[in-house]
């Protein structure tokens, strides 16, 4: 009965692992992905990929998975994940339709995923720390005390990023030097960046990078070695579907004639080659993965939006759209400070100097408050009535009130914002329309404020996915 059960448990593991191996890839096409309006790029959170510095979302992956999404004619929308072997199996179940990250092309990806033409190529290399008064030896005697040869690593302990291709090289490292590593794979909340820092303060002693990125690192980490190389040059790329086909060859075309650009030099040298750019963004509180700060203003944000019940980073889009966090901030219709006060608002709410930023916020908030107690009374699902309350604060209740009407008398919603009322916000800039009897308020361009709602609402997603709560 034993070693019946026993051939019975191993049948069934046979049978489960088989399956899991034989796990169906979705069939997710740019057609769906137009239909549907929207492409989801993976991508992982660090000081190249993807991040928050200044209240501004960047990076060299968010650039430019940015601009491919705007030739494809449809929204980004960007998910940060961990863990690096997650990100395929996210990818391949739907749940993404492309890994924008500094992937590198291997033929175990390549037997899960498709791969994009690459960007660029780069080796992989050893982070090691210099000895402790390294800015006081000779060049010789620092190299003396570095590996430069990785046969000399054998039986030292090795830190890599999770489901990263580091561990792969390592294998195949160990069987040509004849010799074996401890390799360890960091916890996945532990990323490349985290263990070169952890190298630079002497937690671990190695860890490996691809080049491009640990140049980047060392020009904040001044104390770390990156010149011993464990691998030939490799291609880094994007990663799709396999059932994918057509989003990978529009993905190729548009690579292709980007490389071509200045623009895509320029993108590339800002993240990865513009050293006091880079040490600039490093040091600063406001950038997200290390200070988690939106902008000097985010305790005085808080306050107030917490008087109005509005998550403060919703709050912080806002101010971030209408001054990129200037004080000073004037624009040329006589709206000033933080919050781009107009004249009526400063009267409404007493402000004596809309330039003081503890005032422009206060009644900045007060005013945003009275616009969605004002459109409660209508537009009752919360969610919806925040895209109301925005498009009023950019171009004023009235004009708000006028493109209601309309969609109202053409056969629109009036309680839905987007295709429905900011279209016909759009149309009172054409003479039929604003010379209409349910408008009051006559001629309003629209255009800024059909931009202004997603652009706030869009940063706001980025404030939710980085930024603390």
């Amino acid at each position: 009965m034993k070693i019946l059960n026993l051939i019975l448990a191993i049948f069934i593991s046979i049978i489960l692992l088989s399956c899991g191996e034989n796990k169906e890839i979705v069939e997710i096409d740019l057609d769906k992905i137009k239909e549907k309006g929207k492409l989801v790029a993976l991508t992982g959170y660090n000081a190249y990929s993807y991040f928050i510095y200044r209240g501004q979302p960047m990076g060299y992956e968010y650039e430019l998975i940015k601009k491919f999404t705007d030739f494809l004619g449809v929204e980004l929308e960007i998910v940060v994940v961990k863990d690096i072997d997650k990100m395929f199996e996210m990818l391949n179940n739907g749940e993404g339709d492309i890994i924008a990250f500094n992937l590198t092309v291997t033929l175990d990806r390549l037997e899960k995923v498709e791969f994009a033409h690459h960007h660029n190529l780069t080796n992989q290399v050893l982070v090691q720390r210099k000895p402790e008064n390294w800015q006081k030896l000779r060049k010789e005697q620092i190299a003396d005390s570095l590996i430069t040869n990785v046969v000399d690593l054998i039986d030292d302990t090795i830190y890599v990023e999770k489901g990263s291709s580091y561990i792969e090289r390592l294998n195949n490292l160990q069987e040509e030097i004849g010799g074996k590593f401890i390799i360890t794979e960091a916890d996945p909340e532990v990323s490349t960046e985290d263990l070169v820092e952890m190298v630079s303060l002497g937690i671990i002693d190695y860890t490996i990078a691809d080049a491009n990125i640990a140049l980047l690192y060392q020009g904040y980490y001044s104390n770390i070695d990156i010149e011993t190389e464990i691998s030939l040059p490799q291609k880094i790329a994007w990663a799709v579907r396999k059932t994918s086909p057509n989003l990978l060859k529009e993905l190729n075309k548009w690579i292709e004639a980007m490389r071509r650009k200045p623009e895509y030099t320029a993108i590339y040298k800002k993240y990865f080659l513009s050293q006091s750019s880079i040490q600039r963004r490093m040091e600063s509180e406001f950038l997200s993965i290390r200070g988690g700060k939106i902008s000097r203003y985010d305790n005085l944000i808080k306050e107030n939006a917490k008087k109005i019940n509005w998550d403060w980073r919703l709050v912080a889009s806002v101010v971030y759209q209408e001054s990129q966090f200037h004080p000073t901030a004037q624009s040329w219709a006589g709206a000033r400070g933080l919050m781009q006060l107009m004249p009526s608002v400063v009267e409404q709410y007493n402000v004596s100097d809309p330039y003081d930023p503890y005032q422009s916020l206060k009644a900045g908030t007060k005013y945003i408050k009275w616009l969605d107690e004002f459109w409660s009374d209508y537009i009752k699902d919360d969610t919806e009535r925040i895209k109301f309350v925005l498009a009023s604060y950019n171009c004023g209740f009235g004009h708000i009130i006028d493109a209601r009407n309309l969609a109202e008398k053409y056969g629109n919603d009036p309680n839905v914002w987007f295709k429905n009322v900011e279209t016909w916000l759009l149309n009172k800039s054409k003479s039929k329309y604003y010379q209409d009897d349910v408008v009051k308020y006559g001629y309003c361009r629209g255009i800024e404020t059909v931009n202004y709602v997603p652009d706030v609402l869009n940063r706001y997603e980025h404030y939710k996915e980085l930024i603390k709560s």
